[in-house]
């Protein structure tokens, strides 16, 4: 592909909001919860759901919960492909975007633990190109990009937290004008000149969400000499029994896939195709991988676990108590301001309350308003797709769907109602 801006990329895809487009037909429901996988009274959050399709919150989704022992609840509910009248399922194809990051997270702990990563090492030790990073200090008056030397090196743990500088243009006017002004490739691209992106600030001085997953990802190929396609089937697919997990989709997988939309300004839908690059320069391990939900179910009860699903081990349990441990000290996770309110709305998953972040979950410090225990992970992807793991309940859940912009209040709304319906089934 020519573009090199993720605008133009996904404008490519039709992601962009379309004016004048014609409307979607109002979406059907279709319930196909599992009864073999319900252990409470889940009929609110089954009304909850439908209402949501049937107000036009979603075109369809599934919710999907368990506990240490099996799952809990699965819900499918309305369409995943608006043309076909397909309609949801449990293996249902999803481009998770940012929920990649967990599986990029996982491979670099199951390094760390074989010794061949050390999280405070310098990250050039493994990948010279970071040897060098230059911080973004602002534009001179004709617009050219003004640049000087980090502070101080970048460190493995750095990039595993978000704060190692490296930032996302979506939450960020100052990488978003670098990136119109130098040509350089948004990261979505999946082309290797976005590795080329400045700091914003030097390592470990704040916490920012950015590129730094994918740099991990270059980092787990490195030292084990394995494509992440091929590293994550090896050692966190195929021992999950995740079959419909990975970068590069089949045309079974595709034939599944949930057909993404835009959110109109009058509240309905804009259908669109859309597709991570299937010739990329790199595996984006910070946002390129799709599952299903039942796949991804199989990786969270893994960690719910303790690092074990079905009698097979991924990681060590004190390797899991890490990754759900505050890794930021005293920096605290904080609100992500859009700067390109077509892919984002601002957003804070805790307004007004202190979180952290681990390797790489965001953790609530206080009890969370739906529900969920304190020293909770959560995180989500930017298509609107959501997770939380609460370590103190036993009890993990996740909500699907395919749309834009991320952050959706409606569907905010409806994660928790979810989150509170499960909780409340439960008591």
């Amino acid at each position: 592909m020519n573009a090199i801006s993720r605008r133009s990329l996904l404008a490519r895809g039709g992601l962009l909001l379309a004016a004048g487009a014609a409307a979607v037909n109002t979406p059907v429901h279709a319930l196909a919860a599992n009864p073999q996988a319900r252990s409470g009274n889940f009929k609110s959050i089954d009304m909850a759901m439908d209402q949501a399709v049937r107000d036009g919150t979603v075109a369809g989704v599934v919710a999907t919960a368990a506990g240490p022992d099996s799952m809990i609840y699965e819900g499918t509910f309305g369409k995943a492909n608006t043309v076909t009248g397909a309609t949801m399922r449990t293996d249902t194809v999803f481009w998770l975007l940012s929920m990649t990051k967990a599986f990029t997270a996982t491979a670099c702990m199951q390094l760390i633990e074989q010794g061949r990563i050390n999280p405070e090492d310098d990250a050039a030790k493994y990948l010279p190109q970071l040897a060098n990073p230059m911080v973004l200090e602002g534009f001179d008056s004709d617009g050219k990009p003004r640049l000087r030397p980090a502070k101080r090196a970048i460190k493995v743990r750095h990039l595993l937290t978000h704060t190692s500088g490296y930032t996302y243009s979506i939450w960020s006017d100052a990488l978003t004008r670098y990136e119109n002004v130098t040509g350089m490739p948004d990261i979505a691209t999946c082309k290797n000149g976005a590795f080329l992106a400045p700091l914003e600030f030097d390592p470990g001085e704040r916490w920012q969400y950015g590129i730094s997953m994918d740099w991990v990802g270059k980092l787990v190929e490195a030292v084990s000499d394995q494509s992440l396609e091929v590293y994550f089937r090896e050692n966190i697919f195929a021992p999950l029994g995740m079959t419909d997990s990975g970068f590069l989709i089949g045309s079974k997988q595709k034939a599944r896939v949930a057909t993404f939309h835009n959110r109109r300004e009058d509240g309905g839908f804009t259908p669109a195709p859309f597709e991570m690059p299937q010739r990329p320069e790199f595996f984006m391990g910070g946002g390129g991988g799709f599952s299903t939900p039942r796949d991804y179910m199989a990786f969270l009860r893994m960690l719910l676990n303790g690092g074990t699903h079905k009698g097979v081990r991924v990681l060590k349990p004190e390797t899991v108590e890490s990754m759900m441990r505050n890794q930021i000290g005293d920096l605290d996770v904080h609100a992500m301001r859009t700067a390109q309110p077509a892919y984002s709305q601002s957003f804070d998953q805790f307004p007004g309350e202190p979180h952290k972040w681990g390797y790489s979950f965001d953790i609530n410090t206080l009890p969370g308003p739906n529900g969920r225990s304190a020293g909770s992970i959560s995180w989500a992807g930017l298509l609107n797709c959501y997770f939380w793991l609460d370590p103190v309940r036993k009890v993990t859940g996740a909500i699907f769907t395919q749309l834009l912009p991320f952050y959706d209040e409606k569907v905010v709304k409806l994660y928790g109602t979810f989150e509170r319906g499960l909780y409340d089934s439960l008591a």
